[in-house]
């Protein structure tokens, strides 16, 4: 006669994490994908999906993937999964990625910094 006490630990997931009933996870794409817009393959806790990523998709842009979370015993419906795109760029990038940007850059005045906030 006494107690037992059992210790569990649970190890993170290596691609999911788990926020309530939501699934959170990040999955990187090519620069090309987040400008052109694609279709991917996406892992969930009950197999892999298709997620479309629309054009112009910005870095750090979160899609819902509704009701692919964790569905508890008896609830009407589950939570969703969450994926977020980090646009991933080429460890070098080559000769014809350097002049498309020079060339875009010099047509296109864009500042990601500008809030366009004039300083007083």
């Amino acid at each position: 006669a006494g107690d037992l006490l059992v210790e569990v630990k649970i190890k993170p997931h290596a691609l999911f994490r788990r926020d309530g009933n939501d699934i959170q996870m990040e999955l990187p794409i090519s620069f090309p994908d987040a400008v052109l817009g694609t279709r991917v393959e996406v892992p969930t806790i009950e197999g892999p999906v298709t997620l479309k990523v629309p054009k112009g998709t910005k870095g750090n842009q979160v899609m819902r993937l509704k009701g692919r979370g964790i569905k508890p015993k008896n609830a009407a419906k589950g939570g969703d999964q969450l994926v977020r795109l980090i646009v991933v760029m080429p460890d070098e990038p080559d000769e014809s990625l350097i002049r498309f940007a020079t060339d875009w850059s010099r047509e296109h005045a864009y500042d990601p910094r500008d809030k366009g906030e004039s300083e007083t």
